[in-house]
């Protein structure tokens, strides 16, 4: 029996100390737009009606040192490609870095996200079949 919902995912919420370099930074990863905005809190979703990735300013915030356990790495994204190494170029060049690790990088404020190969029960990422 599948219990009834008490909520559904609205945003997910990562702090980080430049939300719109954050926002601009996923929207080109992913290719949804930005589709709200404000000085302290953006948002990454297919659409206003959509659920997606909130950045919210935290201007103290420490990066994750990552796979140093000094910092630990709070959490983490994994992106769905259907070309690891070019998306991994790719995200290099929109200012990610490389992290150590399998196609393991780090966004421009220093969260770890992984580019995993798209599983063979989802569609192209590229939108061609």
């Amino acid at each position: 029996m599948i219990p009834v919902p008490l909520g559904r995912l609205h945003h997910l919420i990562v702090d980080c100390p430049d939300p719109m370099a954050e926002a601009r930074f996923w929207s080109a990863v992913l290719g949804d737009p930005i589709t709200y905005a404000d000085d302290d809190f953006t948002v990454v979703s297919a659409s206003t009606a959509a659920s997606g990735l909130a950045f919210q300013r935290a201007p103290g915030l420490t990066p994750s040192t990552w796979p140093d356990p000094a910092v630990p790495q709070q959490m983490h994204l994994d992106v769905m490609v259907d070309d690891q190494d070019a998306a991994g170029e790719a995200v290099l060049a929109l200012g990610a870095r490389r992290l150590p690790g399998d196609h393991v990088y780090a966004d421009p404020a220093g969260h770890p996200f992984c580019l995993i190969r798209r599983p063979t029960w989802a569609s192209p990422v590229g939108g061609s079949a």
